[in-house]
């Protein structure tokens, strides 16, 4: 699983990734491909009944396997993608991500993915030694090294592969949403981002090639404690970003359904400026979109070759 940002900004290096990509959401499925190098993406969205898509780390996702990978086959096929190999998009729930700290990590691939499978054994309630799991080095010193490591159950990313396999095409990268979606900023400064997705929130704070924090908070339905969920949620990050950089952020950048002004309007908050982390586009979209926010293809499109 390549499930780690690919951008300079973070520290890797760009041009690693499919010039197509596709995010699986319960909403339903959206594809992007770039139709040719510097060329800006095509969209295509079909959205999937309620319950085809239930995602989470213990019971399987796809509840009707042969529907997602329909609409996986049908907005692909809208797009045209230059090759079968995509970016696959997961949802952050399935994910678990985390900001390590080392004394240091062995130069060797192998013998890193071991030391993160032993640390990681006992911070997470699936079967690590068969999980998806892939790292990247955000921070390297002489006696420190800060890891950003992604990890997900072995059978639901088996679930998702198989999906997009099923469609007649081939993953070629992981990334969950969020992860994905923060490759979209392309400045060195500290930013917030908040990700908000029908099943979660998850907030994030980068500055320059660092990630500060990555928080995914699941919510609930109902309407009142989940507005109480999101707020007490970027409050919480925003007084993180207080601590961390020490001033409060100005500027809250947003992807997910209903767009930053809506969210402005959710959130009630006069000091914080509400952005769309990437705004929707004004051409290229070959089929409607819906409420779908584009941040996780598009990012996901910022490191392709």
């Amino acid at each position: 699983m390549n499930a780690i940002l690919s951008k300079a900004k973070l520290g890797s290096q760009p041009g690693g990734r499919p010039p197509a990509a596709v995010e699986i959401a319960p909403q339903g499925v959206l594809a992007a491909a770039l139709p040719a190098p510097w060329q800006p993406p095509v969209y295509a969205f079909q959205p999937l009944a309620a319950g085809a898509l239930m995602p989470g780390i213990g019971e399987p996702n796809l509840r009707a396997p042969e529907a997602v990978a329909a609409a996986i086959r049908s907005t692909l096929g809208q797009v045209s993608p230059r090759t079968r190999a995509v970016t696959l998009v997961v949802p952050d729930t399935v994910v678990r991500v985390f900001v390590l700290d080392f004394d240091s990590l062995p130069g060797k691939a192998a013998e890193a993915y071991s030391v993160l499978r032993f640390r990681l054994r006992k911070m997470v309630p699936f079967d690590v030694e068969h999980a998806g799991l892939s790292y990247q080095v955000l921070v390297e010193k002489k006696i420190e090294c800060k890891v950003l490591a992604a990890v997900l159950p072995g059978p639901v990313l088996a679930e998702y592969e198989g999906a997009v396999r099923a469609a007649g095409y081939e993953p070629g990268a992981v990334l969950p949403s969020s992860l994905a979606a923060l490759e979209v900023i392309d400045s060195m400064e500290a930013a917030l981002i908040a990700n908000l997705s029908p099943q979660a929130l998850t907030t994030c704070i980068t500055n320059g090639q660092d990630l500060l924090l990555y928080r995914t908070l699941e919510l609930p339905e109902d309407a009142a404690p989940r507005l109480d969920e999101v707020q007490r949620g970027i409050a919480v990050a925003a007084a993180y970003f207080e601590d961390k950089l020490g001033g409060r952020p100005q500027r809250l950048h947003y992807a997910g359904a209903g767009g930053a002004g809506e969210f402005a309007r959710w959130l009630g908050d006069p000091d914080l400026t509400v952005v769309d982390l990437a705004p929707r586009p004004e051409t290229g979209a070959v089929s409607s979109l819906g409420d779908a926010s584009i941040a996780g293809v598009a990012g996901a499109l910022a490191g392709a070759s």
